[in-house]
């Protein structure tokens, strides 16, 4: 499976079916939300970053195929989407296909099937991610999960790799305490601490490289959350 856990978004209104997949994903200690409507699930989709979206094509309050184009018009990132569903025709299959799905899964399905292809269509959308990622005196190695302070290599755990990597991507824009927590934990994160503990983590290892200028480059916005800030001083 993933070294990094995946997250998804299941859109499925029924909630035995809904229960099983979570269950398994939960089980592969993948991130997971789950949408029984389909104007929950365009909202969650476009507040939130998802590796993939499973939509059921049958919703009690939009077509699936309606919710699909939303999606793909207002995420963030053009996140795949895993059509699930029990349509089986070639008609029902192209239009999924025209309307912006990235793949399509008929019921009754394997639950592991529904792993591998999540699975498959995340690396798919990692070959249009950049490999590397410059900002400050920060270069971060998407594909390899690693980075460095200068020409120096960052010691950093998954988790502060992934705090590090979305600070960078929205600099100089802050980043949410909410946003964090959903990116890295889902709706369950670890403990109420668990936040400031690897931001701590992540200012001392800046703090061993480079000083107590470089830990100052995380900065804490009241009421909101984090952001990076660069100036000459705090350079390797």
């Amino acid at each position: 499976m993933s070294k990094l856990p995946l997250s998804i978004l299941l859109v499925e209104d029924h909630l035995a079916i809904a229960r099983q997949v979570l269950d398994f994903l939960d089980g592969l200690r993948w991130q997971t939300d789950h949408a029984g409507t389909g104007a929950l699930a365009v909202q969650l989709a476009t507040r939130n970053s998802y590796d993939v979206v499973l939509l059921d094509l049958n919703l009690p309050d939009m077509d699936g195929l309606q919710v699909c184009r939303a999606i793909k018009a207002a995420a963030p990132s053009n996140v795949p989407i895993l059509m699930l569903t029990a349509r089986d025709a070639y008609e029902d299959k192209a239009r999924c296909f025209r309307d912006g799905a990235d793949d399509y899964l008929t019921k009754p399905f394997d639950l592991r099937e529904v792993a591998l292809r999540c699975e498959a269509l995340a690396r798919r959308q990692q070959l249009h991610v950049h490999q590397e990622m410059r900002v400050g005196p920060f270069t971060l190695q998407t594909r390899a999960g690693r980075a460095l302070y200068g020409d120096a290599p960052l010691p950093l755990t998954q988790t502060g790799f992934k705090i590090l990597l979305l600070l960078c991507r929205e600099y100089p824009h802050a980043v949410s305490r909410s946003a964090l927590l959903q990116q890295l934990w889902g709706s369950q994160p670890p403990d109420s601490d668990a936040l400031k503990s690897h931001i701590y983590a992540l200012r001392k290892q800046l703090e061993l490289l480079g000083g107590v200028g470089a830990a100052g480059m995380l900065v804490t916005i009241p009421q909101l959350g984090y952001r990076l800030a660069f100036d000459a001083a705090a350079s390797p």
